[in-house]
């Protein structure tokens, strides 16, 4: 089950990344860096980006980082792991008509994209199991 959570972290991390890039009105750093791609075709799929897909990208980030917890119980990696898409569910939606929740979006997908690396570097181990064997001795 571990290596289905971390592969639906990847692509919640990197499916929000690429919906984001689509929206060059929304988010104009990411939309630059998109149309410098070559990804200007994906403005025409604005609406559905970042109605849709962007949250259901980062839906899954946040589930697959729950689910994960459950399994290595690490407190660092879940805080971690829903930090990124918490911000941008929350800067898409309760707080967007604020002007400083474009930067909180930013800042939730630059975490989900550490916490994706993180995770690739130094995956989590078992927590548990470590336990039950100390506790055997």
């Amino acid at each position: 089950m571990l290596w289905i959570t971390r592969i639906f972290d990847k692509a919640g991390a990197v499916g929000a990344v690429v919906s984001a890039l689509g929206c060059a009105y929304c988010f104009p750093a990411l939309g630059a860096l998109g149309v410098s791609m070559g990804l200007a075709f994906l403005s025409s799929f604005e609406g559905l980006f970042i109605n849709t897909l962007l949250p259901i990208f980062a839906w899954v980030a946040l589930a697959a980082n729950v689910i994960a917890f459950l399994s290595h119980l690490r407190w660092l990696r879940l805080l971690a792991g829903i930090a990124g898409p918490g911000m941008v569910l929350l800067a898409l939606y309760p707080l967007w008509p604020y002007a400083w929740s474009t930067y909180l979006f930013y800042i939730g997908l630059i975490i989900m994209m550490l916490v994706a690396v993180w995770d690739i570097v130094s995956p989590a181990h078992k927590r548990y199991a470590v336990l039950v064997t100390e506790g055997i001795k």
